[in-house]
């Protein structure tokens, strides 16, 4: 049995992600985290009694749970995964957003620890093959952009999926794209693509990848309408995330 502890756990996903593991039947909730809580009373949150509920890094150890599965956000999550690090505790991060100097930082710490974890721009299967098609597809339409439509209380734009997907387009090309105007109309450019963010009410994770080419076009879209949708890309997380010997970027390693 996988024991696994969900910081964020009262935010959206984090309560998708508690009601998964509850249900699973390989997975353990053995605590929650939420530095911002003062009532430690598993019950006043709806969990069963053996759950243990933390508020401080001073509390953590190695067998408080086997998996850390972080759905927090930009301004915490680094100091989060470096607690579970030092703790010696898996970790999986789904909260985008990270400093990129935080992320290579904290992949030499697991890696210098031999600790398996797991930084996942998108947990969607559908988000996953998307960065996927994009990147094979760079090699004959080098010229592209992105267009990523979120809720509006994501807090970081573009999103970590774009950025990821931006990275695996620049990989894929085999020359160089265009030229084109470069000001704010033309969205941020990451990897020389344009991204550009969408903030909704009434959206959940949506990505479109336009791709022109000398009279024709190519658009791969994916579509998240409900977060239950990241749940089973979260499970194979959590399943597989033990074996591995160092922290890696993308679901994909995984799947």
């Amino acid at each position: 049995m996988i024991q696994v502890l969900v910081a964020g756990f009262r935010g959206a996903m984090g309560q998708k992600t508690v009601k998964m593991v509850q249900s699973h039947q390989d997975f353990a909730l053995s605590a929650v985290f939420d530095p911002k809580i003062t009532d430690l009373n598993p019950e006043s949150y709806n969990l069963p009694a053996n759950v243990q509920v933390l508020n401080t890094y001073d509390q953590l150890h190695a067998h408080v749970a086997d998996v850390w599965v972080d759905f927090t956000n930009p301004s915490a999550v680094a100091a989060n995964i470096e607690a579970a690090i030092n703790a010696g505790i898996h970790p999986i991060v789904g909260t985008s957003g990270m400093n990129p100097a935080n992320q290579e930082r904290l992949i030499k710490l697991a890696n210098a620890k031999h600790l398996g974890g797991l930084i996942a721009p998108n947990f969607g299967l559908s988000a996953v093959l998307l960065m996927k098609f994009a990147q094979a597809a760079a090699a004959y339409f080098p010229d592209a952009e992105i267009i990523e439509m979120h809720h509006q209380d994501k807090a970081d734009a573009p999103s970590g999926t774009a950025i990821a997907t931006a990275h695996k387009i620049a990989a894929g090309r085999t020359q160089k794209p265009l030229p084109t105007i470069d000001n704010d109309a033309r969205g941020q450019r990451v990897d020389d693509v344009p991204i550009h963010a969408v903030r909704l009410p009434g959206y959940i994770a949506h990505e479109q990848v336009l791709f022109g080419g000398p009279g024709e076009a190519l658009t791969i879209r994916q579509d998240s309408f409900d977060r239950q949708s990241f749940m089973q890309g979260v499970a194979v997380a959590i399943s597989k995330v033990q074996t591995a010997d160092e922290l890696v970027v993308g679901l994909e390693n995984f799947l």
